[in-house]
C-alpha cells in the first residue's frame, strides 16, 4: 500500500513539475501607423506553428506556449523607410541529440506538439513579407484574406501545410512563393489563390502534394524539385492552358492522364494550351529517385 502512495505522488510531482515548464509567451506590434509593408522574419527550431488572419488593429501578434526551454525567444521590431521590420528567433539550447531529432520524422505522435506551439495572427489590413524559418515540427500556413508581397520558407525537416481557408484568391500580385525543405512533406492546396508569378518548391527527402483548385487568371512558373521522394499535382481542368516539363532519371516513374498531348521531351500540354495565352501556367518537375504523378 505504502508502495502504491509513493508511486502516486511521484506522479503527481511529475505532471506539477510538467505544468510548471510550460511557459507562455505574447509578442505584438501596437503601431498601426506610419509603414505600409510589414517585413516578418520568424525563425523557430521546434514546435507546431500555426499562421493565419486574425481581426483586430495589431499587424502582429504572436502567440506561444513554451516547453522545457532554457532560453525564450527574442522579439524586435521597428519601422524604417515606411516599412515596419519585425523579428522572432528561438534558438536551439537544449542538448537534443541527433537520433532524437531524427526520431520526430521517423516515428511520428499524432499528439505530439514537438514540445512548443506558436500562434501568428496577421492583419488583412497590412501587406506582408513573410520570411519563415522552421527546424523540427510542423508549420499549418492560411493566408486567407492576407495581402502577402512574398512568401519564403526554410525548414529543417518541418512539414509544411498551406490551405486557403476561404475561396477569396490574394488581394495582390504575390511575386514568389518559394518553400525549401530539407527533410519533410508540403502540402499545398489551392495554389491559384496566391496568385503568384513564380513558385519554387524545393525538397531533398520527402513528397510534395500540391493541388490547384482552379485556373489561375495570370502568368504563373512552377519549379519544383525532389531529391528523393514523389511529387503529386491535381491540375486544374482542361479550360487552363498549362505546359508541363519534366526532367527525371531512370530511377523515376511517371503517371501522365491520357488527356494530356505528349509533344516530346517529356513535354506535355493542356488542350487549351496557347504559348500567348495570358494566363499560361509553366510547371517545370524535376525529381532523381521516385515518382512524378498527374491527375
Amino acid at each position: 500500500m505504502l508502495n502504491k502512495i509513493c508511486l502516486i505522488f511521484g506522479l503527481l510531482i511529475g505532471v506539477l513539475s510538467d505544468l510548471q515548464a510550460q511557459i507562455t509567451k505574447d509578442f505584438k506590434i501596437l503601431e498601426n501607423q506610419g509603414f505600409n509593408l510589414v517585413v516578418l522574419d520568424f525563425n523557430v527550431y521546434k514546435g507546431v506553428s500555426n499562421i493565419k488572419r486574425e481581426v483586430g488593429a495589431d499587424p502582429l501578434h504572436i502567440h506561444s506556449h513554451l516547453s522545457k526551454v532554457n532560453i525564450l525567444p527574442s522579439f524586435s521590431y521597428q519601422i524604417k523607410d515606411e516599412t515596419m521590420y519585425a523579428n522572432l528567433v528561438h534558438r536551439n539550447v537544449e542538448s537534443e541529440s541527433l537520433g532524437k531529432s531524427l526520431s520526430y520524422k521517423l516515428f511520428p505522435s499524432s499528439n505530439d506538439d514537438f514540445g512548443h506551439s506558436w500562434f501568428v495572427d496577421l492583419n488583412s489590413n497590412f501587406l506582408y513579407n513573410l520570411n519563415l524559418n522552421f527546424g523540427v515540427g510542423v508549420a499549418n500556413i492560411d493566408l486567407s484574406q492576407i495581402p502577402v508581397a512574398n512568401c519564403m520558407i526554410r525548414s529543417a525537416s518541418a512539414d509544411i501545410n498551406f490551405d486557403y481557408g476561404r475561396k477569396t484568391p490574394n488581394t495582390v500580385r504575390m511575386d514568389t512563393l518559394s518553400v525549401l525543405i530539407n527533410m519533410g512533406n508540403l502540402h499545398a492546396k489551392k495554389l491559384n489563390l496566391f496568385n503568384a508569378k513564380k513558385m519554387n518548391f524545393e525538397v531533398n527527402y520527402g513528397t510534395m502534394d500540391l493541388n490547384f483548385s482552379g485556373g489561375m487568371t495570370e502568368k504563373t512558373h512552377l519549379h519544383a524539385v525532389v531529391g528523393a521522394g514523389k511529387i503529386n499535382i491535381t491540375l486544374p481542368d482542361e479550360s487552363q492552358p498549362f505546359i508541363i516539363k519534366i526532367k527525371s532519371t531512370a530511377m523515376c516513374r511517371t503517371y501522365i492522364p491520357k488527356h494530356l498531348k505528349d509533344i516530346g521531351n517529356k513535354t506535355y500540354i493542356s488542350k487549351s494550351f496557347r504559348e500567348d495565352a495570358p494566363n499560361l501556367m509553366e510547371l517545370t518537375l524535376d525529381v532523381s529517385v521516385g515518382s512524378v504523378t498527374l491527375k
